[in-house]
């Protein structure tokens, strides 16, 4: 394999591309084996999973030099909006709060292909 295939951006889209993966999986079994309300709360999990993986993304980027900015009290703030909007979200509608935590792991099932895939590969 290309030494190139092992870079930061690449890993980064077999990451996303995992995710997608792995959401729509779950989320198709959930509806097949169980309800919509399970189907609903994996895909919501999974959207907070993703939405964590490109805040993360993000900040390793800025981390890394690229676009330098300062956000300290917005980053903040930014958090505290998205756990107000899950527990709005989660205690106003009917979806499975387990199935939504389910989903919420989607990103680390995602890194743990992706470094399966770099073991594999990095021994040629």
């Amino acid at each position: 394999m290309a030494p190139d295939e092992l870079t930061y951006e690449r890993a980064a889209r077999r990451i996303v591309r995992a995710m997608a993966a792995i959401a729509a999986f779950g989320t198709v079994a959930a509806f097949a084996f169980w309800d919509w309300k399970r189907a609903a709360g994996f895909l919501l999990g999974s959207l907070i999973s993703g939405l964590n993986f490109i805040l993360l993304k993000r900040l390793v980027d800025r981390l890394g030099g690229e676009r330098p900015r300062r956000r300290g009290p917005l980053l903040a703030l930014r958090y505290l909006l998205l756990a107000g909007c899950a527990y709005v979200i989660l205690r106003l509608t009917p979806i499975s709060i387990p199935a939504a935590l389910a989903g919420i792991f989607v990103f680390t099932a995602a890194v743990f292909i992706e470094v399966v895939f770099e073991i594999v590969h990095a021994r040629k």
